[in-house]
Formats: C-alpha cells, structure tokens, sequence
C-alpha cells in the first residue's frame, strides 16, 4: 500500500501521479475525507479511554452511584465510536487498496502499451531462405505441443510439452539458476498457494484483479500468478539487519492466471495459456540503491537472453501500461520471426518475454517487510523481475531457431542440458 502520511502531506502529488495511471483523483480526495473522519473518531475514543480509566481508578476506593453511572455512559459511547471507527478504518483500507504506487517522476507519461519507449535493440534478427513458420505448427509437427489433447483434458489454454520441449524447460530452468546462483541468488521453490491477506498485502488482489486469480474457497487460499507472490512474503513480518541488504532470491513456479481480460487474444497455442512455469528473481533492498538494483536486474536479464543468442530488444512501461505496484518497469521483448507481422504483412513481431519492476515500499508495508538502520526500523524496497517465462521461451526458441527442413536448432547455452544439438 501507499505510504497515508504522503497522501496526508501532499495530496496534490499523489493526484497528480495516481492519474498518470488512470486513477481518478478525486479517490484522494475520497480517501482524505474518510481519513479524516476516522482520525476524529480515534482521537475522540482515545480522550472517552483516558476519561474511563480516571472514573475506574475513582472507583476503586469505594463505589459511587454518580461514578458509576458515568462509567456505564462512558462505556456505552465506547462501544459506539469504537463500531463507528472499525467501518471507517474498513472503508478507508478499501479506498487505500485502490490506489495504486506512484511512478517515479521520469517515467514516461502515457495512456497505454502506445506511450512506451525503446530503449535498445540487441542481437541480429535471423535471416532465412524459407518462409518462416509459427512455433505451433511446427511445434505439433515435430510432436513437441499437443493443444488438442491438452484441450480435451483441461479446457481451453492449456497444452502439454512433449520430448525435447519438455528437456527444453528444464534446461532453461537449469541455466538461470546456474547462472543467477552464481551470483549469489538464494534458490527457492515457493508455495503456489496463498492466503487472501497475504496476496492482498503483496498488492495483488486488488478489486480489478480479483477476477484474474483462481481462489480455492474450501482452503480460503488462491492460486499464484507468479513467484514473486510467495517469494515476498518469505520476509513477512521480519526485519533485516541494513548490512544484510540486498538480499536476493531465484525462484522457480507453476503459475496461474485466468487471462480474463484477453478474451479472444492468443487462443490458440502456449502463448497465453491458464497455466505456465517461470524462472523469478527478486530482491530485497536498501530504498537508496533500489534503483541501482533494478539496474542489475535487468543487465542479468539481457545476459540470460544473449546466452540464449535471442534477438531482444528493452522497452521503458510508460505510466498507463504499467503494473499496479510498481513505480518504475522495464519489459524485455523477444524477436518471434514466424508470428505474422501486426503492420504492413509479412511475419515477424516483437512479443513480451520478461518485466523488470520496482516496486519501492509499496509491497514491503503490506507484509510489513523492514531493515534496521541506525536502531530505527524503515521498510525495505522490493523488487522482481522474470528470469526465463518457460512456454515464451520455448516459442522463440522454436521460430529463431527453425530450420528449412523443419528441424528446431537447440541454442549452444542449453546443448549440454538437453543432450542434443537438434531437434527433429
């Protein structure tokens, strides 16, 4: 959540960046209305406590009919407010709960995927003497994705990785936590299960994105929809000691999301599927180096993706695409080569393979996550981004690598992982 103290100071700011991301800003206002009577109320409750404990240390002499009628009064009006506040305080986490992190200043400004900026371009497109095809279908002609049985069994968006997909996985999986260990990353295979205040806490169970998780209701626990959920509150509740930070995690996970807002968009494929598999890094960090650590980050992105020898290229999220938590992302976007072009005809697009987030303290105040500086306890910056999405990287390995007689070449990096140089 928000820090309330800044909304409290300068709301104007908080107006001012929260509609950078589409919030309305009269939901400040809101907020600081509904704040403010719930400060009135508690204030008022803390003066009816102090008036109650004189009247009961009065009391303790002898019992007075005046006094004691007093008490009874007293109580009555703390029963009161105190219901009067517990709604307010209700009403006001709701509010809270809406309000997304701010961006930070130098984040471009804009409405959607369109005010996004590329930064660099890296790795030489492949140049073939055939008509590129799509990762399906040659992905069913070598017998690597199976959609249609995957269909029968679980529903639509789902499919099963068959032979050298399924070696390509674990291969991929291998290299990230080889790499990203080597690097001091602590590796971790997280619960896919989380309760609802703690998914809450993480900011990720907003009103907006409750539609988009699967919720156990007999467990009173949700599916996750990455790592990043259950990694973070690893640290829940606990303080680090400041020469402790950063503190780095690599995870591995199942993950789970509805898709609900793309009906209609890559229903065919592993592309956007229910369920996938992703390789997370994050981290816990000083809030002066956090940016210095998103930085990081990212390099050890782009170096997982030229071991991969992928044709990438690193994009700015401008204020209205980017996540709910975060106040500054960047997204690696992979080079697909037999996905038709979006303009002009032809094939080849640019499709979002990894994101990169800061999300300051707006995570680490909902599960209380704090260091300790100077014997005073501040909250940690939080950060995460995606090592290696399995299915995204299985289809741009399958169309960068395709060769002209349907055969799929296996990266240098992941030779000795799947035994093989080709697949056929």
């Amino acid at each position: 959540m928000i820090d309330i103290n800044l909304i409290r100071k300068d709301p104007e700011y908080v107006k001012d960046r929260v509609q950078t991301k589409k919030i309305d800003p009269k939901t400040i206002d809101k907020f600081l209305r509904v704040d403010n009577d719930w400060r009135q109320k508690t204030e008022a409750l803390d003066r009816l406590k102090s008036d109650q404990n004189a009247v009961s240390r009065e009391l303790a002499g002898a019992k007075k009919d005046d006094l004691m009628s007093k008490a009874a009064i007293i109580k009555k009006r703390i029963n009161e407010i105190e219901e009067g506040c517990g709604a307010l305080d209700l009403k006001r986490k709701e509010i809270l709960e809406g309000i997304p992190n701010l961006p930070f200043d130098d984040v471009p400004v804009g409405p959607d995927e369109s005010g996004n900026k590329v930064i660099r371009e890296v790795g030489e497109k492949p140049k073939f003497n055939f008509e590129p095809v799509d990762y399906l279908t040659l992905g069913e002609k070598l017998g690597l994705i199976n959609v249609k049985k995957a269909a029968e069994v679980s529903g639509s968006r789902f499919g099963y990785l068959l032979r050298d997909a399924a070696l390509l996985e674990f291969a991929l999986v291998n290299l990230a936590f080889k790499e990203l260990v080597s690097q001091g990353f602590t590796p971790v295979v997280p619960p896919v299960m989380i309760r609802p205040e703690v998914f809450s806490g993480m900011g990720r169970l907003t009103s907006a994105e409750k539609e988009e998780r699967y919720f156990l209701e007999k467990d009173n626990t949700y599916l996750i929809g990455s790592a990043e959920h259950t990694i973070g509150p690893l640290h829940m509740n606990e303080i680090f000691e400041e020469g402790d930070l950063p503190r780095r995690y690599v995870g591995f996970s199942t993950c789970f999301r509805r898709e609900a807002g793309s009906y209609g968009k890559d229903t065919k494929g592993i592309l956007r599927v229910h369920q996938f598999d992703k390789v997370e890094m994050f981290s816990f960090a000083h809030p002066i180096k956090s940016g210095e650590e998103q930085m990081f980050l990212l390099n050890l992105q782009e170096s997982l993706m030229q071991r991969l020898e992928l044709p990438y290229r690193v994009v700015e999220i401008c204020t209205g695409d980017m996540g709910f938590t975060d106040a500054k992302q960047f997204d690696i976007e992979t080079w697909l080569p037999g996905q038709p072009a979006s303009e002009g005809g032809g094939r080849g697009v640019y499709r979002e393979t990894h994101s990169c987030s800061n999300t300051t303290d707006f995570q680490s105040r909902g599960i209380n996550a704090k260091y300790r500086a100077d014997k005073e306890k501040h909250f940690v910056h939080m950060l995460n981004a995606t090592g290696f999405a399995i299915g995204r990287m299985i289809i741009a390995i399958i169309e960068n690598y395709q060769t002209k007689d349907g055969k799929v070449k296996v990266p240098k990096a992941l030779q000795e992982y799947v035994g093989k140089r080709v697949i056929e």
